[in-house]
C-alpha cells in the first residue's frame, strides 16, 4: 500500500467561520513544523503548489499584481483571472481566487509557522471548504516533510476515506456560527 492510499485526514480542528452582513468567511489555523520560509515558498512557487493546493497558479503568487489559478480536479477547466493584492514574504499573503479573496498569515511559533487563511465562501460550502482545506494541508505537511504523497483536491478529495467523517465534524463545528 503507498502512502496516498494509507492516508486519512485527522480530526477536524482549528476551524472558525466569520460572518459580515452577508459574507461569509472560513478561517483555518494549522501548525506546521517548518520556518515561516519554507512554508511561504510553498504557498507561493507554482511548482510546489501543484503539489498540494487545489488549484495552479501561471506564476509565483509571491508578487503582487495578475495572476492566473486553475482550479484542478474538475471536470471542465475552470480558469479564474485572479490577483495578488499583497505579498510579504514571508509572512502576508493576500489574492482574489475568482471572485473569493484569500488571506494567508505565516506566526512564527517555535522552529515552525502558524498558518492561519482566511476564506471568503458561500456558506452552503463551509463543511466541505473546510473539509478540502483540511485534506490540501495534510497533503502540504507531507510534501514539506519530504514525503510527499501527491495533491488531493477538489472531486479526488471526496473519495478519501473519511471524506464523509471529516465534513460531518466540521458541519457540526461551524454550526453555530452559520446561524
Amino acid at each position: 500500500m503507498s502512502k496516498r492510499d494509507a492516508y486519512a485526514p485527522g480530526p477536524a480542528a482549528g476551524v472558525e467561520v466569520q460572518k459580515d452582513g452577508e459574507k461569509w468567511t472560513l478561517v483555518l489555523v494549522r501548525e506546521l513544523r517548518h520556518p515561516p520560509a519554507t512554508v511561504w515558498r510553498a504557498l507561493t512557487d507554482p511548482e510546489q503548489l501543484r503539489e498540494w493546493a487545489p488549484f495552479d497558479a501561471d506564476r509565483s503568487l509571491g508578487a503582487a499584481g495578475p495572476v492566473t489559478l486553475s482550479t484542478v480536479g474538475t471536470p471542465q477547466p475552470q480558469v479564474s483571472a485572479s490577483t495578488v493584492k499583497r505579498a510579504e514574504a514571508p509572512r502576508l499573503l493576500e489574492h482574489t481566487w475568482g471572485d473569493h479573496d484569500l488571506r494567508w498569515e505565516l506566526e512564527p511559533l517555535g522552529s515552525g509557522t502558524r498558518l492561519t487563511l482566511w476564506h471568503a465562501i458561500d456558506r452552503r460550502y463551509i463543511a466541505w471548504g473546510a473539509a478540502g482545506w483540511h485534506i490540501c494541508f495534510d497533503v502540504l505537511d507531507r510534501l514539506l516533510e519530504g514525503e510527499p504523497i501527491g495533491r488531493i483536491a477538489g472531486p479526488e478529495a471526496m473519495k478519501v476515506e473519511g471524506w464523509q467523517r471529516l465534513t460531518g465534524e466540521y458541519t457540526a463545528l461551524t454550526r453555530g456560527s452559520e446561524e
